[in-house]
């Protein structure tokens, strides 16, 4: 059952400074919410949205949000607050709520915090989420100190909120509102000297030490942050898995939601429950690629060459999917899930995406399971994504492996299948006998 009510604020004493925090659930696990340059955890809660999705991940999990001191309820301080600073403010909340191990989900500003905090306290971070969040803020964009005045000049409108969460600043209530928050958060010449702080921020050079679990998760419309500033990150923190959505803003608790805190909840528990959400459950076969080596790649390539490698893999991988009569679910960053109503036609587009990618430069894995999802929206779930998944994870480098069903779905359909062994998938259940297809 949860909780309608609003959460108490409450306060943790960082030196000399007090913290404002709030508390949504009582799951067994910590998630810290570590927000951008706007916060105030009242008025918040009068934003569309935030509650609601504050409420889903509570399902799971104690949520812990906060305002950086300088911001919203937290004392105001002279100057701006360092790195250092912030970092022993989560710590002082952190002791203070008695969590030993939290998850931190990063907002925006709240990446560079976040990622030197679980570098430099690994033991305390369970799981690293970052969400429209960038490495070093100077080279996003040009003239980043006429940004930073112009927004001086505008705060307390809206108009800098408006950019945030576009889909609310259509309405002209909720527009007031955004203004507000931006009032409320902090005076024009505190959130100045706070830009021209972050105006220094760089941790670049931080990413390789980042040892934790880390998803890397941003919006291609994104009119904040970049979406190359996501996958930058992704590609520099080792191991971290990125998921990038087609569209919605920068604001994490607006658009499909469902789908991040999906997300958000398998990658920190290992399973998702979408039971609040009415799902459909279909027959179809799922794939699954990625490419391979694809840090390393974008490491010799240099920025510039990797992107437009991808970007040319993204267009490859439409075009294939749209001609074979898919469903291109989304891009990962390096990779692409989509679904088929047809067994055969699912590999042959990965047999013949597969060959046109190693032509420009982009191995690719693939693996094919065929099985009941469930629709979430534009999204999917269920088993047979799981099995999809660790199936690809058994590829050689220009491999397209399926597993049994697939083979028994399309005989008669002219595809050749090589024997691949019998295989522990996990997560799953028994023992799995893989195939490589070929034409």
């Amino acid at each position: 059952m949860i909780d309608t009510a609003l959460p108490t604020t409450r306060y943790a004493l960082s030196g000399d400074v007090n913290i404002a925090y709030q508390v949504m659930g009582n799951g067994p696990i910590d998630i810290f919410i570590v927000t951008g340059s706007v916060s105030h955890v009242e008025f918040l809660h009068e934003i569309k949205g935030y509650t609601a999705f504050m409420r889903r991940l509570s399902k799971f999990a104690r949520v812990i949000m906060f305002d950086k001191r300088g911001q919203g309820l937290s004392d105001r301080i002279s100057g701006a607050p360092s790195l250092e600073d912030r970092m022993d403010d989560v710590r002082a909340i952190m002791d203070e709520i008695g969590s030993r191990n939290a998850a931190l989900i990063a907002f925006s500003e709240g990446g560079a915090l976040s990622i030197i905090f679980a570098a430099t306290y690994p033991e305390r971070v369970s799981h690293l989420i970052l969400f429209g969040c960038f490495a070093c803020f100077s080279e996003m964009f040009e003239n980043p100190k006429e940004r930073i005045e112009l927004r001086y000049k505008n705060w307390g409108t809206g108009v800098m909120m408006s950019n945030v969460l576009p889909s609310l600043a259509t309405d002209p209530e909720m527009v007031q509102q955004l203004a507000k928050l931006e009032r409320l958060s902090a005076t024009p010449g505190a959130h100045r000297t706070m830009m021209y702080l972050n105006l220094l921020i760089d941790v670049r050079s931080i990413l390789p030490n980042v040892r934790v679990p880390t998803l890397v998760l941003h919006r291609r419309t994104d009119r904040m942050i970049p979406a190359e500033r996501g996958r930058e990150l992704a590609t520099k923190i080792p191991g971290a898995k990125y998921i990038e959505y087609p569209d919605g803003d920068h604001g994490y608790w607006t658009g499909d939601v469902v789908s991040v805190i999906g997300d958000i909840e398998e990658f920190v528990t290992g399973h998702r429950d979408d039971a609040s959400v009415d799902t459909e459950r279909v027959l179809a076969t799922v794939l699954f690629t990625d490419i391979v080596g694809s840090t390393q790649s974008a490491v010799e390539m240099g920025d510039q060459t990797w992107r437009q490698l991808l970007e040319n893999h993204d267009q490859i991988a439409k075009q294939m999917v749209e001609r074979h009569r898919g469903i291109l679910v989304k891009t990962t960053g390096d990779g692409i899930l989509a679904t088929f109503d047809g067994p055969a036609r699912a590999v042959r587009c990965a047999l013949s995406f597969g060959a046109v990618s190693k032509q420009i430069g982009l191995p690719l894995r693939a693996g094919l399971h065929t099985g009941e999802i469930e629709l979430r929206g534009r999204d999917i779930g269920g088993i047979a994504v799981h099995a999809a998944a660790r199936v690809m994870a058994r590829c050689e480098p220009n491999e397209v492996l399926v597993s049994r069903v697939v083979t028994d779905l399309v005989a008669g359909a002219g595809l050749k299948f090589s024997e691949r062994g019998s295989h522990d998938l996990k997560g799953l259940p028994g023992r799995w006998d893989l195939y490589a297809a070929s034409t």
